[in-house]
């Protein structure tokens, strides 16, 4: 005989006579009376062609081998279907089935993490979607839609398609491994720092052509990657500016150490929201905005 796909109701008696422990205490929990219970599994053992308790002699009904077997299926459908009318009343709430954002590569890892975890505890039928970029590849992804919003690094421009709000700061210290030329020298200048490596963050979007930023060194390379930054970093191949939170663990290991460069003394890379003033966030979206806008 081939097995017949159960109904869902079969499935949550099936589930309740095993979570209560009995046909009486699952007839309590669903409202029906114990007869209905038996008479419901009955048709579920006689559609899937299998025995899924022992009755007999049993002081209560104990799964078989194929019980136990189809038990995590019963269970996956049942939380599936959950899941399915969670996100169906979000919708019916204006809940967005899924918020993409972009974020700045200097944004500190912690804070970011914290946000969508409270995130996917507040939203847990939200999908997300996120990006890490740098510089103006931020409000580049927000301008084409291919993220609802993001938090920017401090790019001027205006444009009456965004709206910009502040989001903090994150303090920037010049470094360089401990072995670097630079290293050695106590208060210096820019002049002092010019004639070495800077290795500097760049992008590949449109909005950041041809503009340096913070770029004092006559001899520079330009990485799109703030990891591979912080690689060449401890590589001993050039001195740059991170944020604190980043290196604040190597330098206190002496793996990097700060460099006194007078311009670099309290430099603040500063945050800004951006979101397209045509396009409305839902309230996912606008929650997890405010979030990550939270001063710091």
């Amino acid at each position: 005989m081939e097995p017949k796909a159960p109904t869902l109701d079969q499935v949550a008696v099936f589930l309740a006579i095993v979570e209560t422990g009995s046909f009486v205490a699952a007839g309590r929990r669903l409202g029906r009376a114990t007869s209905a219970i038996s008479y419901a599994i009955a048709n579920l053992e006689s559609q899937l062609g299998l025995s899924l308790f022992v009755r007999a002699g049993a002081s209560k009904p104990r799964l078989t081998e194929a019980g136990r077997a189809i038990l995590s299926d019963g269970r996956g459908l049942a939380m599936a279907l959950d899941g399915l009318i969670a996100k169906a009343r979000g919708l019916t709430q204006g809940l967005e089935a899924e918020v993409s954002l972009v974020v700045d590569v200097m944004l500190p890892a912690k804070l970011l993490v914290k946000a969508l975890e409270e995130f996917r505890r507040k939203f847990p039928t939200v999908s997300l979607r996120l990006r890490v970029e740098a510089l103006g590849a931020v409000t580049e992804a927000v301008l084409n839609r291919s993220a609802l919003f993001g938090v920017s690094g401090p790019l001027e421009m205006n444009n009456d398609l965004l709206t910009r709000g502040p989001a903090g700061a994150v303090k920037l210290i010049p470094v360089a491994h401990p072995d670097h030329p630079l290293a050695g020298v106590g208060k210096m200048t820019n002049i002092e720092a010019r004639d070495h490596i800077q290795l500097v963050l760049t992008d590949r979007s449109a909005l950041t052509t041809d503009r340096d930023m913070g770029v004092v060194a006559v001899k520079s390379w330009r990485l799109a990657d703030l990891g591979a930054k912080h690689a060449l970093l401890l590589a001993g191949l050039g001195w740059g500016s991170m944020p604190k939170p980043m290196v604040s663990d190597d330098i206190k290991r002496g793996r990097l150490v700060r460099l006194a460069i007078d311009a670099w003394d309290n430099v603040q890379y500063r945050f800004h929201t951006v979101h397209r003033s045509d396009t409305p966030l839902g309230p996912a979206a606008s929650w997890l905005m405010e979030r990550l806008a939270l001063e710091r």
